[in-house]
């Protein structure tokens, strides 16, 4: 089942939930930008160790809802288009950053080596030069920012 619905962390009509087995369902709100699961709930084995090798904001930033699951900010990785990732110092300062990504240049290929690939290189690295800053609502506006919703 995938399906639009009401997002229990801010309430907008934007959040995704994908089932992806009959134990286990995601939700990545496009709204906030904040994703849970259905794995994701207060002293949870699996959220504390997702816990342990999350930044200390995005640790700051979690939240409960009212139904028990545990939110926090989403980070997107698109190697050929950017990043988008929650910046900032605690949970009253912080906004999302944008980032592009740009085609390695070829004298420059020796720089960005794939692990584990005897002479692969990565095609395109993010450019901080081009980091744009979002506030918490314009999660959407940082995707569009970086080509996401692109062909």
């Amino acid at each position: 089942m995938d399906n639009l619905t009401i997002c229990d962390r801010c309430g907008s009509d934007a959040c995704y939930v994908q089932e992806v087995s009959p134990e286990v369902t995601n939700y990545l709100c496009y709204g906030c930008g904040f994703l849970s699961n259905s794995l994701m709930t207060e002293g949870s084995e699996f959220l504390t160790l997702q816990a342990e090798i999350l930044p200390e904001l995005y640790k700051d930033l979690m939240i409960t809802d009212e139904h028990g699951k545990v939110w926090m900010p989403n980070m997107v990785n698109q190697p050929d288009k950017g990043m988008v990732f929650a910046q900032g110092t605690n949970r009253s300062e912080w906004r999302w950053t944008g980032v592009k990504a740009v085609p390695v240049k070829e004298k420059e290929k020796k720089k960005y080596p794939k692990p584990g690939k005897k002479n692969g290189y990565y095609e395109f690295r993010m450019d901080m030069s081009t980091a744009k800053y979002f506030e918490e609502k314009d999660f959407m506006e940082a995707l569009e920012y970086i080509g996401i919703f692109q062909a």
